[in-house]
């Protein structure tokens, strides 16, 4: 289905982010090596900060103002894989084991980027425990006028670090320090089957996958919201597949729109007498309208919204992944997976179709020769509802999708 951007909606029938402006990030020729940097050196060009890394070694008690040790390049980067407005990733290969890796290089030189950059990090960084479904950070470096350290979460002996917390927290530069290229490089688990759009579309068919892809994705949800954290940005793009185990496994990446909910907690006593502290992220309400279009809850347009959000954007992914629903996307013209509302000649995401109708039915499934099981329509009807109060939350979902993928 071709994406006709007509004047009222110029803006908004995109797949992109919005309210996230990106600048283009500068282009890397393949096979150079992340290499350590000379301390106290005078500020590099682009061209020498697009091959510098983090493969210093730091004083276990010193921060990045006091690191002395340079050590051997650690990973070599053998293409580019993906480009966003402000990122770069590339596979790359560690060089010690032999490991392949992605490696998202992300340029802070604006307070908006920053603010992605970080909530990234602060989201990854905040689990405690792995999860098969979500993308797997193994380290996160920053690298600033000639030297780089590593990240760690709330370190407050890095002026690096809370210089970067408070740009992000400001909005704006901070004043008497200047400009300089900062970068945040990402060292994650490498994902071969790219993503859930190619996977998909580029395959027949198949219920088996259709069934293990909606049980994974709703267990990344639930794994998430039970860690306090709201993706926001959930879509195709961001579902990555791995096949390290032979049978594919779905990663959910990209967490620069996510939002880690603190201070959500309330203390109660278990059964055996110890404390416990349960969390609801659904009573958290957040009001930066952020997303991609057409996977946006009717509530995020009008910026007042939960977690539930992720719940909507979840449902348009599986209802658009079982009936292969596609659009082309105004900026990329690529095919997406991505239900829709026809108005005439447009086409209308479904949150704003609905925060426009609330009492527009959704005719799920939407192919008349569909073989979707009514228990699955059901589901699909309750995770797309207007009101997010009439939607499962992540632990119901996820215990509904288990009953209706055995029973299918």
């Amino acid at each position: 289905m071709e994406l006709r951007n007509a004047t009222r909606r110029q803006l908004v029938l995109r797949s992109g982010r919005r309210g996230c402006k990106r600048s283009t990030s500068m282009k890397r020729d393949a096979g150079k090596v992340l290499r350590s940097i000379p301390l106290h050196v005078n500020e590099p060009g682009d061209a020498t900060i697009e091959e510098a890394c983090f493969t210093l070694s730091l004083s276990k008690q010193a921060g990045l103002e006091n690191a002395s040790v340079v050590m051997a390049p650690r990973y070599s980067l053998l293409r580019e894989v993906g480009r966003g407005s402000y990122g770069v990733v590339y596979e790359a290969v560690a060089r010690k084991s032999g490991a392949r890796v992605a490696v998202k290089k992300l340029r802070c030189d604006a307070p908006e980027k920053v603010e992605l950059a970080l909530s990234e990090f602060w989201a990854l960084a905040s689990l405690d425990k792995k999860h098969e479904n979500i993308v797997q950070l193994e380290e996160c470096v920053l690298e600033r006028n000639g030297m780089a350290q590593k990240m760690s979460h709330g370190n407050k002996r890095s002026k690096q670090y809370l210089r970067l917390v408070e740009t992000s927290l400001k909005g704006e530069r901070i004043p008497g320090y200047p400009e300089e290229p900062c970068y945040l490089w990402f060292v994650m688990e490498f994902c071969e089957g790219g993503d859930l759009n190619q996977y998909i579309l580029s395959r027949q068919p198949d219920p088996k996958t259709n069934r293990s892809f909606m049980k994974q994705l709703t267990s990344a949800v639930a794994f998430l919201h039970k860690n306090n954290i709201v993706h926001r940005d959930l879509k195709p793009d961001n579902i990555l597949i791995s096949h390290k185990f032979g049978a594919p496994v779905i990663k959910v990446a990209d967490f620069g729109l996510s939002k880690v909910c603190a201070g959500l907690g309330c203390v109660e006593r278990g059964s055996e007498g110890h404390i416990e502290k349960n969390v609801n992220v659904n009573k958290f309400w957040l009001s930066s309208a952020c997303g991609s279009d057409f996977y946006m809850a009717p509530e995020v347009w009008e910026g007042h919204y939960t977690a539930k959000a992720d719940i909507f954007a979840l449902g348009i992914i599986i209802w658009a992944m079982l009936e292969r629903i596609t659009f082309i996307d105004g900026e990329s013209r690529r095919e997406l997976l991505g239900t829709y509302v026809r108005q005439g000649s447009e086409i209308v995401p479904v949150g704003e179709a609905l925060l426009e109708n609330p009492r527009m039915v959704l005719h799920i499934p939407q192919k008349p020769r569909s073989s979707m099981s009514n228990a699955i329509r059901m589901l699909l009807h309750d995770m797309l509802a207007v009101n997010p109060e009439d939607r499962p939350d992540a632990f119901q979902l996820e215990h509904r999708m288990d009953q209706v993928t055995c029973a299918t």
